[in-house]
């Protein structure tokens, strides 16, 4: 009698590891800290593999800026630190920006509007346009334990 032929076993395709970067800062919520922001996150991404200068590097570089400007201009609160968060995952970028005043949160994606003034042409509140405009999706979170989040996220080119 031979023995019942044993189904061969399936191995798995190797799989390339995957490798999510994350970059952390508080900023003093001034103007300075919001320029700051700005040349440490294109440092890191530089660090991370997206060159200067490139789409990706441009488009994060306006999206840090506006968001850490509005952090700073509206979601102030005297003696509290704004935070940038840079997460580089497969496929895709999030640009978080935090602040501690979360009683002051801007208008929900799809209702920002360029602004108008008596002119017709206002000189400030085109941030969050710009955002909708470069990023690939926007949201507002809730920051625990007080504050919100302001999230950018941008698909990379694979």
């Amino acid at each position: 009698m031979t023995a019942p032929a044993t189904p061969p076993t399936a191995t798995a395709a190797p799989q390339p590891p995957v490798t999510v970067r994350v970059f952390t800062q508080r900023f003093s919520s001034t103007p300075r800290g919001a320029r700051l922001a700005r040349h440490l996150a294109l440092h890191q991404l530089h660090s991370w593999g997206v060159p200067h200068g490139t789409e990706v590097s441009e488009t994060a570089a306006v999206l840090v800026a506006e968001l850490a400007a509005n952090a700073v201009t509206h979601g102030r609160v005297p003696g509290r630190d704004f935070e940038l968060r840079l997460t580089l995952a497969p496929g895709t970028l999030t640009v978080d920006v935090s602040d501690t005043r979360g009683e002051r949160r801007p208008p929900r994606p799809g209702a920002t509007a360029l602004p108008v003034d008596e002119a017709g042409d206002a000189e400030t509140g085109r941030g969050l346009v710009l955002v909708a405009a470069l990023a690939d999706r926007w949201s507002v979170l809730d920051r625990v334990p007080v504050g919100k989040t302001v999230r950018a996220e941008l698909d990379l080119p694979r």
